[in-house]
């Protein structure tokens, strides 16, 4: 069990059928460690994909789980019926805001194009100063390796900072993940960027 200041954590993560077992799995972990630790888990309410298994592994361990899901998407056919709390926003924006205004601290597991916009807009609002919560990549399988080379390709390109690199923490292995997330210290001279 983990010891920390995180209460409330939010899963970005896709919710495609028909995937790996291994990213199933993992997502569930991910689920019951967080209900394990105390932490309330913070997600798009949906009971496919990873969202499914990442929900179910938090609630069969005892764990709070809170949707937040836009209304156009409210639908039996997609969101959870079991969840703690499900917040109904009138927009995919607002939706956004939510998870972000409720969570102290983010993990993206493995995804689409959903989960990488939530991903990268969440690390850019950090980039400007909008937050300083720490965020992290699961990646199980290897899934996040070639977009981890992409972002050190923009490094060495000079389309980002050395200090970027530090805004977020990637493992493979959930436990390890969320410990390095309670480790997080925000790096230094971020504000060059704006400042500049």
């Amino acid at each position: 069990m983990l010891k920390n200041s995180i209460q409330f954590l939010c899963i970005y993560s896709g919710s495609a059928d028909h995937i790996k077992p291994a990213y199933l799995e993992a997502a569930y972990q991910t689920g019951q460690i967080l209900a394990q630790s105390g932490i309330t888990l913070v997600y798009g309410g949906g009971k496919t994909g990873l969202m499914g298994a990442v929900a179910e592994g938090a609630l069969k361990a005892g764990g709070k789980v809170i949707g937040v899901v836009p209304e156009h998407l409210n639908k039996p056919s997609l969101i959870h019926d079991g969840l703690s709390q499900l917040i109904i926003t009138p927009d995919m924006h607002t939706r956004k805001a939510e998870m972000s205004r409720l969570a102290n601290a983010f993990i993206s597991l493995p995804g689409g194009f959903g989960t990488m916009e939530e991903f990268f807009e969440t690390l850019t609002w950090a980039q400007i100063g909008l937050h300083q919560k720490p965020i992290g990549l699961l990646n199980t399988s290897g899934y996040y390796s070639p977009l981890l080379r992409w972002i050190s390709h923009a490094l060495q390109e000079g389309f980002i900072y050395p200090e970027h690199m530090d805004l977020f923490v990637e493992d493979e292995d959930p436990q390890k993940l969320i410990l390095k997330l309670t480790q997080f210290k925000i790096p230094h001279n971020l504000n060059r960027w704006v400042e500049r």
